[in-house]
């Protein structure tokens, strides 16, 4: 139904509240409650509207929830005509049976409990508990004749205790005094406790919660003044400031490191920092300027803040690094290229296709985002369901076909071998089918189909460089899940006050432990504990070889 443009009338909230308690006198209960509810969310979405930095794109996901990408959940097989899965199943894009098992036979899924096994514990404290009363080879004591034997499985209890995050002990060191000389005589502190307030554990959690979780430091002092463990936020500042030097050499072994990769993924979001903005930071930038006869750089003069994200991948290994200030993606990962060692090629560059993204004086071989360009045909696809189902159902195709390779573990040659023979076809066919949409004009260039389609054309040899680059991933997704860690902070502590509080060291050492599969506390911890020895050889100490470290530098038992 074709609806006319309603006249517009301004209604303040006495007024509309008015109008609600008149129509209830008229109005029964059930009707009341429907115009009230009416009422009610038109105030809220004239709110929003009303936000600046409400988008359209903000305001449907306010009003309808996220919505998956997936691309079950975008099509729904309830739109496909026969025909049409005809036509996907010639084509090699059969769907698997998500209830059937290795054999093809339909089964029922099965439901997890959500329990996890004892292994799954490993960072708990481990203590074996032997039988009170009987030992292996005792006699049994019931049946009086048999002997018994030692179990290979025990049987496993877990228990759990609360406790402050940062926990304190107070230690109260008797003092004895002479009567005759005054002199004093105090108790040595218990073995193991020095001069220090603060132990190395207390920097790698407060380093935790606020880097790896996002906790701002005043959330964290209210929940320590509540548990009556007071730990002020200036302090908690303070350590992290201090144990800085301590993990710096670590920090800049994995910038060396990821500038040998062999894959880089590279992305940013926006970041603030209180001190590079405002008036503050302009008087400081015209200060700068009258110094330096030449101008300002590029990076003085940008108002914009971000913090980048760059992840390098090696022999199995992913380096995660964060750089918050005013340069773009591509300007860090340049910094970080430029400690590549001169023998080794150029590396596969993986982000969108934005051309702040890549690096202007180093080469890479580049290959874009290929999720990017499938997302615009989810965005439209309510409008266009017909021509965004034959697109993504080609890519599915490729998606399909990746994660057969990651489950067989494929070489990077294999891989290519299995693209280029199974997703290859597929995509031909999909770029002759975007190339018709506009030469046979059956799509508006300035619509949202046509702005998607002329995307995926524009970019089509970096969007499908996997299937001639050996190594070549499929999208960024790595990153962007990576720059999740920023988001976080961003949301729940809002801005950083310096630019010294933005520095992003210990989010890059958490991350990094994150995507190895190592404890970031334990990590944090051990490199304080032996700060020396990781400075003089920093490649001693990276998440994969600490381990090794510690335990040669622990006596033969």
């Amino acid at each position: 139904m074709r609806r006319n443009k309603p006249e517009i009338i301004e209604v303040d909230d006495p007024q509309l509240e008015a109008v609600l308690l008149r129509a209830e006198r008229a109005l029964d209960a059930e009707d009341y409650r429907l115009l009230r509810a009416f009422a009610e969310s038109y105030a809220y979405i004239a709110d929003l509207v009303d936000d600046k930095h409400t988008t359209i794109a903000r305001l449907r996901k306010l009003l309808f929830g996220d919505r998956t990408e997936k691309t079950k959940d975008v099509l729904g097989d309830r739109h496909a005509s026969p025909g049409e899965k005809a036509s996907t199943e010639a084509a090699g894009e059969v769907r698997p049976d998500a209830n059937a098992d290795a054999n093809g036979a339909s089964r029922a899924e099965r439901k997890g409990h959500g329990r996890h096994a004892a292994d799954a514990y490993s960072g708990a404290k481990q203590i074996d508990v032997t039988h009170e009363s009987l030992t292996a080879g005792d006699a049994c004591p019931d049946c009086q004749r048999g002997t018994v034997y030692e179990v290979a499985q025990p049987r496993v209890l877990i228990r759990f205790v609360g406790q402050a995050p940062v926990q304190a002990t107070v230690y109260r060191l008797q003092k004895l005094r002479c009567g005759l000389c005054g002199q004093l005589f105090t108790a040595d502190p218990p073995a193991g406790v020095g001069g220090e307030k603060y132990d190395a554990t207390a920097a790698g959690m407060i380093g935790l919660l606020k880097y790896g979780s996002g906790l701002p430091y005043n959330r964290l002092q209210g929940l320590q003044r509540m548990l009556e463990i007071p730990l002020p936020a200036s302090t908690q500042w303070d350590i992290i400031r201090g144990s800085v030097p301590d993990l710096q050499p670590a920090f800049d072994e994995l910038i060396r490191q990821a500038a040998q990769g062999e894959v880089v993924y590279n992305d940013d979001t926006t970041v603030k920092i209180l001190e590079r903005m405002g008036e503050r930071a302009k008087q400081a930038a015209l200060a700068e300027a009258d110094e330096n006869e030449q101008g300002q750089s590029s990076t003085q003069q940008r108002k914009g803040l971000f913090t980048s994200g760059v992840i390098s991948t090696r022999a199995g290994r992913r380096i995660a690094l964060f750089f918050s200030g005013s340069r773009h993606a591509g300007e860090n990962l340049q910094q970080v290229l430029r400690l590549r060692a001169a023998e080794l090629g150029p590396p596969i560059q993986m982000c969108d296709a934005l051309s702040r993204n890549v690096p202007r004086e180093l080469a890479t071989i580049l290959a874009n985002c290929l999720a990017h360009a499938r997302r615009q045909f989810v965005e439209v696809h309510d409008r266009f369901p017909d021509e965004c189902r034959y697109v993504l159902e080609a890519l599915a195709v490729v998606y399909r076909h990746d994660a057969l390779a990651r489950e067989q573990q494929l070489s990077p040659e294999q891989r290519l071998a299995l693209h280029q023979t199974e997703s290859g076809p597929a995509m031909d066919r999909l770029r002759d089918w975007l190339k018709r949409q506009f030469d046979e004009r059956l799509v508006e260039p300035n619509s949202g189909l046509g702005a998607a389609i002329n995307y995926l054309r524009k970019h089509w040899q970096q969007l499908t460089l996997f299937l001639r680059q050996a190594g070549a991933p499929l999208d960024n997704n790595v990153c962007e899940r990576a720059l999740k860690k920023a988001i976080l902070h961003r949301k729940n502590a809002l801005f950083y006050k310096t630019q010294h509080g933005a520095d992003d060291l210990y989010m890059s050492l958490i991350h990094t432990c994150e995507l190895n599969e190592v404890n970031p506390f334990d990590y944090l911890t051990e490199l304080q504990r032996h700060a020396a020895s990781v400075a003089a050889a920093p490649h001693d100490w990276l998440p994969w070889t600490y381990r090794a470290m510690l335990a040669s530098l622990s006596p033969a038992t």
